[in-house]
């Protein structure tokens, strides 16, 4: 059978676009350089979280004693706090700026991990996306944690484990060694949401779901972290500052800064929910006419003013 010569180039230039590509999926690319908002939580996320603050956190009583029990001067007296990172779940929803990029398997050119540097400690993450499972419960615990990764649709759903012992709040609020983490991606052009869900059996009476937004920002430029440890506060060697259970004096002060029922600022997962509001009972002191603390907190900026005591 013959065929003409012009035939036979439109059979090649309708055949060359599905040799030089694969079928489209519904997959998403969240690989460049991002830079968090704040518009969620800031003053817990930029200057940090008040002392005692646990409202709306569906803690335990393990997890409360733990909190009551933190003295911020850890930080300053023993060393091994002052470098040690973010976990991998605080890192999405704390102060940092996020790269991502794709692994591809050069043979397939199919997507086997996608990376993430966030500049906080420099901390590393990989998320596995080629279907292996996750290691046995004894394996190695770390800070990023071991994570892998599935399509649902152009949402890319995280599965955390093996995470070391940290905190879910800089309070004092802990995180154990048995938690799970699932998180949620979605990009909207520039945007990217991420939504993370701890669940830990050990500290939390129920799952915590926060979340979190990034802007994609082409100029970002992430620098080296540096971190040298120094002891700052002059105590005896082998002091670890903390408070005995009742002995903590400063439990309350955020609910009187605030106009806020003592009782409703221990947390518990009753206070997550709107109707906790109906017998939240009256306020430890009368509430503020004005802002008085973290005023001005703004997404994009780092604003937080606390207002000078009055005299």
């Amino acid at each position: 059978m013959k065929t003409d010569r012009a035939g036979l180039n439109l059979f090649w230039v309708a055949l060359l676009p599905g040799l030089l590509s694969s079928p489209a999926f519904a997959q998403a690319d969240f690989s460049g350089q991002w830079e968090a908002l704040y518009h969620e939580d800031a003053p817990e996320r930029l200057p940090g979280p008040e002392l005692g603050d646990y409202l709306g956190m569906p803690i335990n009583d393990a997890a409360r004693l733990r909190a009551d029990s933190y003295d911020a001067d850890r930080i300053s007296v023993v060393t091994e706090y002052q470098c040690r990172p973010h976990s991998s779940d605080y890192s999405m929803h704390g102060l940092s700026s996020l790269r991502i990029w794709n692994e591809y398997d050069p043979a397939t050119q199919k997507l086997t991990a996608i990376h993430t540097h966030t500049s906080y400690f420099g901390m590393e993450r990989t998320i596995w996306m080629d279907g292996r499972p996750h290691p046995p419960e004894y394996a190695l615990h770390t800070f990023p944690g071991f994570s892998t990764g599935t399509w649902d649709g152009t949402m890319l759903s995280i599965y955390t484990t093996h995470l070391k012992p940290s905190y879910t709040k800089r309070n004092g609020i802990p995180s154990s060694d048995k938690r799970t983490i699932s998180e949620h991606w979605t990009v909207h052009g520039d945007y990217l949401s991420v939504s993370v869900i701890d669940d830990d059996p050990v500290f939390l009476a129920e799952p915590l779901i926060r979340s979190a937004s990034w802007q994609r920002d082409p100029d970002q430029h992430i620098i080296p972290y540096f971190c040298e440890t120094l002891p700052e506060v002059p105590l005896p060697e082998g002091t670890v500052p903390h408070h005995l259970p009742g002995t903590n004096n400063f439990l309350t002060e955020v609910a009187d800064w605030y106009g806020l029922p003592a009782e409703a600022t221990r947390g518990g997962p009753e206070t997550m929910y709107p109707e906790y509001r109906l017998k939240m009972g009256k306020p430890h002191s009368p509430p503020p006419q004005q802002c008085e603390r973290y005023c001005n907190c703004y997404t994009g900026g780092s604003q937080c003013v606390v207002r000078e005591e009055k005299k």
